[in-house]
């Protein structure tokens, strides 16, 4: 790999716009802004030229504060993705990032972030125009999910063929990678145009390496490169490594590729999902 295009990045300042789940206990900075972002990719032991912002929490008014950022400080963070949260009866099938599409504002997609809620998705309302109206503007679908919502996510990818889905966190995170889950991620795979990302992965557990390579080669195996993509989720990862260690160990966790595929996990696959410029 030549260089990285960070899939999966985070920003908010809580002085500024509140979060609704930050807490002092997490171990989080307050802030962290363009800045911080720069100094952690700084010490990449590949070059960063591109990171995608997912946003935090899901009002309108923090969505605005990242598209901001973006756009004042991009290509660190580039592409934002923003995040879910249903307006049911108004037309707005984006929810309440809907104003800040129909402003114009650049948004590459929208995620949907629902690990707590039913396993078969029938508590998401709009869910179905969420995603016919990321299809017709070719805009991406993130899903957050927990391993038994997987399916769920299968079947949306099979009633709408043409929308882009990518999974965040394998559809794992920091859980074991067991048959069960490989069989909901390969009901996934299965999907022409599903993808996950290799993030939110690592923890600070002393045998961490090896589950993290058990999940990154299923993923390598049932998606292929071309549907992965590297995310580094910071800074939540930072409560486990330094940036450049998540670079280091993700790349240890991954199988052997040729220079085509590796290029592919790394940048190749995300520059193409978010629209980022070639480098």
């Amino acid at each position: 790999m030549t260089s990285v295009v960070d899939a999966h990045v985070h920003l908010w300042d809580t002085a500024a716009v509140r979060i609704s789940w930050f807490r002092d206990d997490l171990g989080l900075p307050a802030r962290v802004g363009p800045e911080h972002l720069a100094r952690a990719v700084a010490a990449s032991p590949v070059p960063v030229r591109a990171a995608v912002a997912v946003q935090a929490a899901d009002t309108e008014r923090e969505a605005r504060w990242l598209a901001h950022q973006s756009a004042t400080h991009g290509p660190l963070p580039g592409p934002v993705v923003l995040q879910y949260d249903a307006r049911p009866g108004d037309g707005a099938w984006a929810g309440t990032a809907q104003a800040v599409i129909d402003d114009g504002v650049p948004v590459a997609g929208i995620r949907l972030a629902v690990p707590g809620g039913a396993a078969d998705l029938s508590d998401v309302a709009g869910l179905d125009a969420l995603c016919e109206g990321l299809a017709a503007s070719g805009r991406v679908l993130e899903t957050l999910v927990r391993p038994d919502q997987l399916p769920a996510v299968a079947a949306l990818a099979g009633r709408h063929p043409t929308l882009d889905i990518v999974v965040c966190h394998l559809g794992l995170a920091t859980g074991d990678p067991d048959a069960s889950w490989r069989g909901a991620l390969a009901a996934v795979a299965a999907r022409p145009r599903a993808h996950a990302k290799l993030s939110g992965l690592h923890t600070t557990a002393p045998d961490d390496a090896a589950r993290v390579a058990a999940a990154a080669r299923v993923g390598v195996d049932l998606l292929g490169p071309e549907r992965l993509l590297f995310g580094s989720d910071w800074p939540m990862s930072a409560r486990v490594a330094p940036y450049a260690q998540v670079v280091e160990r993700t790349a240890a966790a991954l199988p052997l590729l040729d220079d085509a595929a590796a290029t592919a996990v790394w940048s190749g696959t995300a520059a193409r999902l978010y629209g980022v410029a070639a480098g």
